[in-house]
């Protein structure tokens, strides 16, 4: 006979909604960068999830569809990244709901919205105590 043993539940992230977080990455120098969303983190189903909410607004511009979704592409891989590095072993579970964007004709890149990604990471990481 062979003993079982009982798995632990694997840990999530988020553990529970962080909504209107601002991702926003702005250098000013010899070529500036410029990106700036709001967004919510939303538990939902393993892996990160891009979703744009209806009736989302965008500032800026005039911008080709698939520029924006360049960008919100970007910041969902800057957030899967910096959550990915601060959160080992934990299974990201999250619907990264964008509400509002802003853009810049000339400093807006996805270099940019990657790192609001990572900035907003880290903003919910401290709203949540780390987790």
């Amino acid at each position: 006979m062979t003993a079982m043993t009982a798995t632990a539940p694997q840990e999530t992230f988020p553990p529970r909604p962080v909504r209107g977080v601002r991702a926003r990455y702005v250098f000013q120098g010899g070529c500036g960068l410029f990106a700036d969303a709001t967004v919510d983190f939303e538990p939902w189903e393993e892996g990160v999830h891009l979703e744009v909410a209806a009736g989302a607004t965008v500032r800026g511009g005039p911008l080709r569809q698939e520029d924006l979704d360049a960008f919100h592409a970007a910041l969902a891989e800057g957030v899967r990244a910096e959550l990915t590095e601060q959160l080992p072993g934990v299974t990201l579970a999250l619907a990264l709901v964008v509400h509002h964007t802003a853009v810049h004709l000339v400093d807006t890149s996805e270099y940019a919205y990657r790192r609001a990604g990572q900035t907003a990471a880290r903003e919910v990481l401290a709203l949540l105590g780390g987790r």
